[in-house]
């Protein structure tokens, strides 16, 4: 999905939804839409770099075309060389790399997995079709939401669907007892230009009471802490049903339309069950207001 939309530093700041980036955000220029140079500017020095699973220290570079060989190919040659490849003047990549600063364990973590995927011997060079593993990881990836939580009976109300009664009679639980915050840097994009129907992939996290009175560098750090521990465990990452739909327009303080219970009757949007496919299809493509947020028309 590619996103038209002006670079605009300060309405990016002001935008809830964005929170994880923010202090990245910050250090980018004001007057341009960045690029490599302000990427890799961004990146730790080497005593506290960013590294790949084979312990390279990661960095952003020109995106390659053409028929590549599999060393050369985006997941084989960050693996291998640290090097994520990257579009210039690109929303999609622009918000990957950002995600890399915000959560790069788990990042490394789903870049082993396909790499591990692509090399288990099924196909010659490399090449295996992509399979559940693959599937679970893109999906995440570029719509996945991160959702730590205290109490067991909000992550049962979300998982079983019932919108009103987590967004509306416990709305003040959402911040408190749970919360949501974007890891796919596809859902970051659509969030430039929300719409009614946009529903990232939440990975439900358990977390200790206090975790949610933490500062919010402390809860990312923790939660990309938790998210590699999931992601590297073999046992996970085996089916797209890991994660549970969440529509993300019904968080309280995303949107201002939300502010009124009548929201949460529209069942297009917020459905008694799961879609048989990935809920990732606009049933309403008109932009919506989010709060602190004016996305171009």
């Amino acid at each position: 999905m590619k996103i038209d939309h002006p670079w605009e530093r300060e309405a990016l700041l002001g935008s809830f939804a964005l929170r994880p980036l923010h202090a990245y955000i910050a250090a980018l220029p004001a007057e341009r839409f960045p690029c490599l140079t302000d990427y890799n500017a961004l990146l730790p020095n080497i005593d506290k770099s960013i590294s790949v699973s084979n312990g390279k220290p990661l960095r952003f570079v020109p995106q390659d075309y053409g028929k590549l060989a599999f060393e050369a190919r985006y997941e084989p040659r960050c693996y291998l060389q640290g090097e994520v490849q990257t579009r210039d003047k690109n929303w999609h990549d622009l918000f990957n790399a950002l995600v890399w600063f915000v959560f790069p364990s788990a990042k490394r973590a789903i870049n082993a997995r396909h790499y591990a995927a692509l090399t288990s011997g099924q196909h010659p060079e490399g090449r295996s079709e992509r399979g559940t593993v693959r599937d679970m990881n893109t999906l995440f990836d570029e719509s996945g939401v991160v959702v730590p939580y205290a109490d067991e009976s909000l992550a049962a109300s979300l998982r079983n669907f019932e919108w009103n009664k987590l967004f509306w009679r416990k709305r003040d639980d959402v911040g408190r007892s749970i919360d949501f915050y974007l890891f796919g840097h596809g859902l970051y994009e659509k969030m430039l230009k929300p719409y009614v129907g946009l529903t990232g992939q939440g990975l439900l996290l358990k977390v200790e009471d206090g975790f949610f009175g933490l500062p919010l560098a402390q809860r990312l750090q923790r939660l990309d802490e938790l998210l590699a521990v999931y992601l590297d465990d073999p046992e996970h990452c085996l089916t797209t049903r890991e994660l549970t739909p969440v529509p993300l327009l019904g968080i309280p303080g995303w949107t201002d339309e939300n502010e009124q219970e009548s929201y949460y009757d529209n069942t297009d949007y917020f459905r008694s069950g799961r879609q048989s496919r990935a809920q990732c299809t606009p049933l309403n493509t008109a932009p919506s207001s989010v709060a602190g947020y004016s996305p171009a028309v």
